[in-house]
C-alpha cells in the first residue's frame, strides 16, 4: 500500500501514523528509510538557517516524529521493532556539501541510541543501519551528471565518487537489496537479541575500527 504523505511536515506524519493504524492495526516493524540533502556546495558557509532547517526536517524529524506516534503502542503491547537508517557521514561527513545532512545523521544516530535505551526494556528492539554509496537510480544519475562534467564515462564518473570518499576496499558501492537484506534480517526474530546497535555497510569506505 502507498501512502502519499510529506512527511518533513508534522501534519504529514500524523497522517501517514493514523491511515497505518487504521489499515494495519497493530504496528510491528517501523523501518525509517527518508533520507537526503538538497543542500549547495561550497562549506559551512554556504548553508543558510533555511538549508539547516530543511536537513533536520528531512533526516532527523520524521523518525522523531512517527517514533512519538506509533512505538507506544509496540511498546504496550510488549513487542517491535524500529529500523533507523542513518550514514556513514554521521562519522565521515564530506565537508564541501553535506555538513548538514552528515550532522542531521548523526543527531539521527544518537536520538535512536537514546530511544533503544528507554524501549528495549519494554520488548521494543531499536537498531540502526549506516549504509555507506548505495547505488539507487539516484546515485546513477549522480554518478553520470560527474562523469559528463568531467568529460569521462560512467565508470571513471563512478571512480571519482568513490575516490571523494576516501575510496571503496570492496571496490563498488552497495546494491540496494544488500541494505534490503541487512534490514530483513535485523527485523526477524533472528535477530531477537540485538537492539541499540549500528550495522555499518559500506563495503569498507569507513577507514578506522
Amino acid at each position: 500500500m502507498f501512502v502519499p504523505s510529506d512527511l518533513t511536515t508534522a501534519e504529514g506524519c500524523a497522517e501517514l501514523a493514523r491511515i497505518a493504524r487504521e489499515r494495519l492495526g497493530e504496528i510491528d516493524i517501523l523501518v525509517h528509510m527518508l533520507g537526503g540533502s538538497s543542500a549547495p556546495a561550497g562549506g559551512f558557509v554556504a548553508l543558510s538557517d533555511e538549508h539547516w532547517r530543511r536537513e533536520l526536517d528531512l533526516n532527523l524529524m520524521p523518525a522523531v516524529r512517527l517514533d512519538r506516534a506509533l512505538v507506544p503502542s509496540m511498546a504496550a503491547k510488549g513487542r517491535g521493532v524500529v529500523i533507523h537508517v542513518t550514514s556513514i557521514q554521521s562519522a565521515l561527513p564530506l565537508p564541501e556539501a553535506t555538513t548538514a545532512y552528515a550532522a542531521a545523521k548523526a543527531a539521527l544516530s544518537t536520538y535512536s541510541k537514546s530511544l533503544s535505551k528507554e524501549v528495549s526494556p519494554k520488548g521494543v528492539r531499536v537498531v540502526r543501519v549506516s549504509p555507506g554509496w548505495i547505488e539507487t537510480e539516484g546515485a546513477v544519475h549522480m554518478t553520470d551528471r560527474i562523469a559528463q562534467q568531467a568529460g569521462v564515462d560512467r565508470a571513471a564518473g563512478r571512480q571519482i565518487v568513490m575516490n571523494a570518499l576516501g575510496g571503496i576496499p570492496l571496490g563498488r558501492p552497495a546494491k540496494p537489496e544488500e541494505v534490503a537484506n541487512l534490514i530483513a534480517f535485523l527485523a526477524s526474530d533472528r535477530a531477537a537479541s540485538i537492539t541499540g546497535a549500528e550495522y555499518v555497510i559500506d563495503g569498507g569506505t569507513i577507514p578506522t575500527v
